[in-house]
């Protein structure tokens, strides 16, 4: 309903309090699209708010998650309407409140609305009682959506109806196009922005109470541990701008932490108009719900663009991300975008661009001139790279038939000299033969042995008497016959091969008539005739060739292998292995499935070595597979196969079983071709599906006896895991029983199955499944995937298709449909094709579907693609001269290739990125790129964005490394992370994209602001891979604040927990701190993926990946905040749990991605032994508290490997050799570099005293004075770091300009009082001595930047180390406990100790738990874990179990827990104990809770 209608149904005092406000009808139509974002918020707060009184009070770490409403810039003038009245503004409170209970809650009722308590203290005269004052930058309310309600008398007439149900939902928002807008003079964004203001400056409402009782505005506290839940974001008000404007923020709504909720960022949108619509180019920031869809952010922004909505769509406007060449769809929801929630994990502003639908290029869309240009699928293969070979043209045959018919009629004219004719026709012969495929056929032999012995051609089977010939009728004979064979042969080439030329058909006969393959009961029998094309080094090297034929159908075989007889190589005109023998299964015709396959082996004996004994040969001997071949029986027209056929023979290798080509091998002009000759009839055998009905009906169920019924259940849920997770086919077979029971009973199991999900389905397309029914089904289970799903598992499918037994599929047309719909689905199908043109065996299915998706897509896309693959050949031409270049050569070699760059954006204006089609670049910035010094020496590419609102784009180009690895792991973690995210648990992964166009090349993309673990440890030299506090110092110094700080350490935290659970799942291996990166924003990630799956690198014989997984002391030192674990490392360990037991749910889901990938050719992925690596570390057969003690283990494990930092330090000294001369070295905690020219000379230093930091150590107070300042300054710097100083020093002058620096070594407590008092004077000699030395070290960089003040110095008495202290509260601790109960067993299992006190030496104790389940009179009960070594934070994980405890006794047992001190030589310390009542378990669930530690009683020593 529109304001119009508004305005007319309510009455004039309605609207006459808006008035007294100063905003006009108009106004408020144009704020109206705030008012149902404030709508949504409200609903959720209502929905928070019900929940926490129906359910009672939620744990706090249930509660952490914050969103903002929307922030709104725009310019304001001064203010010239008046104050309205007190009183009007509060008429006006609830019905500008904007919250409406029944928002985004389908078929909700509208609840009604909590009553108004005017404060008599406040000064607005209408504040809610209870409610905090609100700060100045708060957004001004808005007039709500639906009309206002005619007044009456028992209600404020501007709030909604009690009674009312009309469910609205914000994500289905459609203006009114029937009913006329409010029309007014011209818009005053003064009067509006400062009325709105002015009301909120007094109003109060429910989103001024947050759930924690902060004020809005303000930062969200941070709690003292982490939860494993989605963490809260840190929101800081961006302060007001001094240029007369100003910035309304809204304080953050409390959201579930298990929704997907936005932080507090901003869409930044920007609006292009034509010259019909007036200038605006501005940022409008607004911050909608997850929930908000596209088009309600558009229509939000054309209210500020526009004065007449009348005559506007929302459909004909889209938002386009800044920088990308993506537009984002109307009707998806803000929280399902990639990109939202990538700018969101990394505090991006989000920045989106408004333009016309009409103004968007559509250069890549399929055109009507594309529909009426013919295209054939030959024109696009030839444009590829790898086109059909064909080993004669037509003209060159020509010649060939032409010299035969002359060398023929000469051999038939001759009287005299018949030996020389005959030798002469054999070699046309064999001339003609050796272009067709060097193929000697029965006929072609058996004419040849009509004519006498020759040198070209020395066989047995010869005419011996040359006599005959005398008589022209006999060598007529001979021409004729051999003419036919040789016409025969040509036709068979054309047949087998892609020719460009066919024989003449003799005549057009009708049509075969047609048998059903059902009533055949003929057994499957065919001819061997011989190999062709054998190498001559097989005939020294092997013998007894013979051939092994099987029947199989998805793998299996369904009778047992038939073999030839042993036979050696023969020469003809070539040499060749001939059997001429009839192979026969005992299967009949009738039985075969449809996709059954004809494999032949060829196998044969490797000869003995020469000179070596005979004994010591006979054992070298060995059969081998020499090659193998597969083809369908019935073809793609369902037609038994007939006649005489030539199969080209597949080398056998190492893995080649994995995936068997249903295609001969042609494409490689040597291969070994095998003649095999099917029995011919007058009828063809055609295999056709029969409707369902007919031959397998369905029954109900419950028609089958009891007995049935439970047998059937049995195999109908048998799982190898667990309920919740899927039957993976590698892992588990039905037995034959189970086979034969569902094969009898099939009729009445139909109505069991149900659909499986498109996730479930794609398991269904493995080689193990070729039935096409059954995956014509799985591609309709599918067909319901998302675009953005689509292309998560898109290079599953693609490898998928080598599985089909037809090149025309229901998974062909499904992918060649979803590329027409979708240009990214396209781009990356387009490549992964291209990618897989180098897998010989596949290499013609891919040629074709390349060039069908190429006829799809149209002339635009196809030219984009003509140039992207221009683009990498010129990169992978530069990137080779560059590796092949000297170390000192290689930047001038790079600037030069670069300027071929000039010339391809020279002649073409844009071009877009294999490695996303969104990047759309018009040139090269050469000077900013370089290479990196390593091995494949990859390119460090920076392109020119074509979107001015964009940044530059960087890029990493390699060449020399098969990507195809790297690019499957990134994205096996991507879908890890984006389970994570939907079960709530986001683990602020980062995710960067990498793409193989090419065997041996490809794309990465460039992570901003991001350094290797490496270049942060040897800041501390080169040993600082063994030292604790590089990241922490490293984070410090890039986060200076306490704010930062945190916010750095969570990020930290949760990225650091699930590249622990990524990389071990996948067995990452030869991790070295090069390949391992963190962001100073604090997340942790994983590059380099060359080896996975267990392989680990080798240095001999030993593994250098000793650990499970790369977690050392010093990520443990940033998490725990020092060297002594604290509550935080519990909350990591947590993480670890929780996300390793979420992907183990959908363990099925990756068993089946990686098994879809066997046949790629990546060589650490080839057989199911690989795959059984990552079942074994999914451990799916165990439970979740099973898999949590397990994962445990592995945390302790990995932290306690001195292996994994002994890899990193010879990682530091190999790289040594990189390492540039050029290069300053820089002091690990500072930020920066300063000089004395920007910060001033100093005149003098002087340590006054020293300071006790938190962590036990010493800090020493430096007295900096300089020239021309008054204000002295003060810093504090450690001994370690003034050693740091001294030895960077060291790496720029000679000792003997140098001080001497104090020793580091002491006799006695290092951190005494009485060393530091000595080392304060010994100090302040080194830093007089410093500081006077000559002008070239005194007034140095790294000097100046030591005593450059830190954000640390500007808070006195503040530690040097950040570090977290127990919980406060909690004397002697607690203990988190998970206890359940089932089966008559009780399972206690201990997770954590929190705030335990140190001994009374100060120590940290060696803690351990011991139980007892009360009553015990006899002490039998007796539980205890291992003792944890030095810590008042132990973790344990750790599993006690108590059988036989029946039901009925649960409520009068009490847990007796015990936590004592191990000690050595003494008794054991008791440090607290709990006694905890069975009587809140309930069986069959879980009870995880904290428990408060208490004092012992005096009789409680055990």
């Amino acid at each position: 309903m529109s304001a119009a209608q508004t305005q007319k149904e309510g009455s004039e005092g309605g609207w006459g309090c808006l008035e007294a406000l100063g905003l006009s009808q108009k106004e408020l139509v144009l704020a109206e699209a705030l008012q149902m974002e404030y709508d949504a918020l409200s609903r959720l707060r209502q929905d928070k708010t019900t929940a926490s009184s129906q359910t009672g009070p939620r744990p706090t770490s249930q509660n952490r998650s914050k969103t903002p409403v929307a922030s709104i810039e725009r310019p304001r003038p001064t203010p010239s309407q008046p104050v309205p009245a007190p009183l009007a503004g509060g008429a006006l409170l609830r019905g500008l409140s904007g919250s409406d209970p029944s928002l985004n809650q389908p078929g909700g009722s509208r609840a009604p609305p909590p009553p108004i308590h005017d404060s008599p203290g406040s000064g607005s005269g209408f504040q809610p009682k209870g409610f905090l004052p609100l700060p100045d930058d708060i957004p001004p309310a808005i007039p709500p959506r639906n009309p206002l309600p005619p007044p009456s008398s028992s209600e404020n007439p501007f709030l909604p109806p009690r009674g009312s149900t009309m469910p609205r939902d914000v994500n289905l928002f459609t203006p009114d196009v029937d009913q006329p807008k409010v029309t007014s003079t011209e818009l005053n964004y003064d009067n509006i922005n400062e009325s709105l203001s002015r009301l909120n400056e007094s109003r109060q409402g429910p989103r001024g109470r947050r759930a924690n009782g902060d004020q809005s505005g303000k930062p969200v506290a941070r709690s003292k541990t982490l939860p494993p839940q989605v963490p809260p974001r840190t929101y800081v008000p961006v302060p007001k701008s001094n240029k007369n404007q100003r910035r309304v923020s809204a304080d953050p709504v409390s959201l579930s932490s298990r929704m997907n909720g936005f932080g507090y960022e901003l869409f930044q949108v920007s609006e292009e108009r034509d010259e019909e619509v007036a200038a605006f180019l501005s940022r409008c920031p607004v911050c909608p719900s997850g929930s908000s869809t596209v088009d309600l952010l558009i229509y939000q922004t054309l209210c500020y663009a526009q004065d007449d909505l009348d005559h506007l769509d929302v459909d004909d406007y889209l938002l386009k991300v800044c920088g990308h060449d993506e537009f984002l769809h109307n009707s998806q929801t803000l929280a399902g975008l990639e990109f939202v929630l990538q700018c969101l994990k990394f505090d991006w502003d989000i920045r989106l661009f408004l333009t016309k639908r009409s103004a968007i290029s559509t250069e890549l869309a399929r055109t009507k001139e594309d529909d009426e240009t013919a295209s054939t699928m030959n024109h696009s293969i030839l444009l590829q790279e790898r086109p059909i070979k064909q080993t004669v043209t037509r003209e060159a045959l020509t010649l060939l038939l032409d010299t035969f018919h002359n060398e023929a009629e000469s051999f038939l004219l001759s009287e005299v000299e018949l030996s020389l004719h005959v030798e002469r026709l054999v070699q046309s012969v064999k001339a003609l033969c050796s272009s067709l495929a060097a193929v000697e056929t029965p006929d072609v032999t058996s004419a040849l042995s009509q004519l006498p012995a020759c040198p070209c051609r020395l066989q047995p089977k010869v005419l011996k008497d040359a006599s005959v010939l005398a008589v022209r009728e006999n060598r007529e004979k001979v021409v004729e016959k051999l003419t036919a064979a040789i016409l025969d042969l040509v036709e068979l080439y054309c047949s087998t091969f892609n020719a460009n030329f066919h024989t003449t058909p003799q005549s057009h006969c009708c049509t075969a008539p047609v048998q059903e393959a059902g009533v055949v009961t003929n057994v499957l029998s065919f001819n061997v005739y011989a190999a062709h094309r054998i190498p001559i080094t097989w005939a020294a090297s092997y013998e007894g060739f013979f051939l092994s034929c099987s029947l199989t159908h998805g793998g299996a075989e369904l009778c047992a292998p038939q073999h030839t007889s042993k036979q050696s190589v023969s020469k003809y005109l070539f040499h060749l292995v001939v059997w001429d023998q009839r192979v026969c299964f005992p299967v009949q015709i009738n039985q075969l499935p449809r996709e059954s396959q004809l494999t032949v082996t060829l196998y044969a004996s490797a000869l003995p070595p020469p000179g070596g004994a005979e004994e010591k040969g006979k054992q070298r001997r060995s059969i081998e597979a020499l090659g193998w071949v597969t083809m369908p029986l019935f073809n793609f027209r369902h037609v038994l196969t007939c006649g005489r056929k030539l199969l080209g023979l597949w080398p056998s290798t190492p893995g080649s079983g994995n995936a068997r080509s249903s295609s001969p091998n042609f494409s490689q002009p040597d291969s070994v071709i095998l003649q095999v000759d099917f029995p011919t009839s007058s009828f063809e055998v055609r295999f056709s599906t029969p409707p369902p009905a007919d031959f397998c009906p369905q029954y109900d169920f419950s028609r089958l006896d009891t007995i049935s019924q439970i047998q059937l259940q049995d195999v109908l849920h048998k799982k190898l895991m667990s309920d919740d997770t899927r039957l993976y086919i590698f892992f588990f077979r039905l037995t034959s029983d189970d086979k034969r029971l569902l094969w009898e009973k099939k009729a009445f199991c139909q109505a069991e199955w149900a659909c499986l999900g498109h996730l479930d389905a794609l398991g269904l397309l493995h080689a193990s499944f070729p039935d096409q029914e059954l995956r014509r089904t799985a591609v309709q289970w599918m067909d319901s995937i998302s675009d953005p799903e689509l292309l998560d598992f898109l290079p599953q499918l693609v490898q998928a298709l080598k599985y089909e037994c037809y090149l025309d599929s229901s998974l062909v047309r499904f992918l060649l449909r979803r590329a027409i719909g979708d240009v990214r689905i396209a781009h990356y199908l387009f490549w992964l094709l291209k990618d897989n043109l180098q897998d010989s065996q596949f290499s013609a299915r891919y040629q074709h579907l390349l060039a069908a998706l190429l006829c799809c897509v149209g002339r635009g896309l196809r030219e984009e693609f003509d140039r992207q693959c221009w683009l990498v050949s010129i990169l992978a031409v530069v990137a080779q001269k560059v590796r092949d270049a000297t170390l000192s050569n290689r930047q001038c070699v790079l600037r030069e290739g670069l300027e071929e760059m000039k010339q391809f954006f020279s002649v073409n204006s844009s071009c877009r990125l294999p490695l996303n089609p969104a990047l759309l670049v018009r040139g090269i910035n050469i000077q900013s790129c370089s290479f990196f010094n390593s091995n494949a020496v990859p390119l460090k590419l920076s392109f020119q964005n074509l979107d001015p609102l964009g940044e530059n784009i960087n890029v990493i180009f390699k060449s020399g490394d098969d990507l195809r690895q790297d690019m499957l792991t990134l994205q096996i973690i991507r879908i890890m992370n984006k389970i994570w995210i939907q079960e709530g648990l986001d683990m602020r992964m980062v995710i960067f994209k990498c793409f193989s166009t090419g065997r041996g090349r490809g794309m990465v993309e460039m992570i901003p602001q991001a350094d290797t673990l490496r270049k942060i440890q040897v800041e501390h030299g080169v040993t600082g891979s063994f030292k604790d506090r590089p990241l922490a110092d490293w984070l410090q110094k890039h986060n200076p604040t306490d704010e930062q700080y945190d916010k750095a350490v969570e990020n930290f935290i949760y990225s650091c927990a699930g590249c622990c659970v990524a990389t071990y799942i996948l067995g990452i291996c030869d991790r070295h701190n090069d390949n391992i990166m963190l962001k100073t924003s604090g997340h942790m990630f994983h590059i380099d993926f060359g080896k996975f799956l267990g392989h680990a690198q080798m240095f001999g014989n030993i593994k250098r990946d000793r650990a499970p997984f790369v977690f050392t002391s010093d990520m443990a030192y940033v998490i725990n905040g020092g060297d002594k674990p604290s509550s935080r490392f519990h909350d990591f360990v947590d993480l670890c749990c929780e996300a390793y037991n979420l992907i183990r749910k959908h363990a099925h889901l990756f068993l089946n991605l990686l098994g879809l990938m066997l046949s790629c050719g990546i060589p650490e992925l080839s057989d199911l032994e690989d795959l059984k690596y990552v079942y074994d570390a999914l451990r799916p057969h165990e439970s979740e508290a099973d898999a949590t003690m397990y994962f445990t283990r592995l945390i302790e494990s990995s932290l306690g490997s001195v292996a994994t930092k002994l890899n990193f330090f010879i990682h530091n000294l190999a790289q040594m050799k990189f390492a540039s001369s050029e290069e300053r070295p820089t002091l690990s905690f500072a930020p920066r570099v300063h000089t004395a020219k920007s910060d001033g000379l100093i005149r003098n230093l002087y340590i006054c005293r020293h300071i006790r930091t938190a962590s036990k150590g010493y800090a020493f107070v430096v007295k900096v004075e300089r020239e021309n300042q008054q204000e002295v300054l003060l810093v504090q710097r450690t001994f370690e770091e003034f050693h740091e100083l001294h030895s960077k020093l060291r790496l720029i002058f000679p000792s003997s300009k140098l001080p001497n620096f104090p020793s580091r070594f002491v006799i006695g407590r290092s951190r005494g009082e009485a060393t530091a008092d000595r080392r304060k004077d010994e100090l302040n000699g080194y830093v007089w001595h410093l500081i006077h030395a000559a002008p070239e070290v005194a007034q140095c960089d790294l000097v100046y930047t030591f005593f450059h003040p830190l954000p640390r110095d500007e808070r006195p008495g503040t530690a040097a180390k950040i570090s977290w202290s127990p919980v406060s509260g909690k004397e002697l601790g607690e203990v988190k406990l998970s206890i359940s109960y089932k089966n008559d067993k009780l399972f206690i299992m201990v997770m954590h100790i929190r705030g335990l006190q140190p001994l009374q030496d100060g120590t940290d104790p060696d803690p351990y738990v011991k139980l007892y389940l009360l009553p015990d009179p006899q002490k039998t009960s007796k539980r205890k874990t291992k003792a944890a070594r030095r810590t008042c934070n132990p973790t344990y994980n750790e599993m006690l179990v108590y059988e036989r405890i029946p039901r009925g006794d649960l409520n009068q047992r009490v847990i007796h827990l015990r936590v004592l001190g191990d000690g050595a030589f003494w008794e054991n310390t008791l440090l607290g104990e709990t006694f905890i009542p069975l009587k809140r378990l309930i069986p069959g669930q879980h009870w995880v809770d904290w428990h408060q530690l208490g004092t012992a009683r005096a009789d409680s020593a055990h």
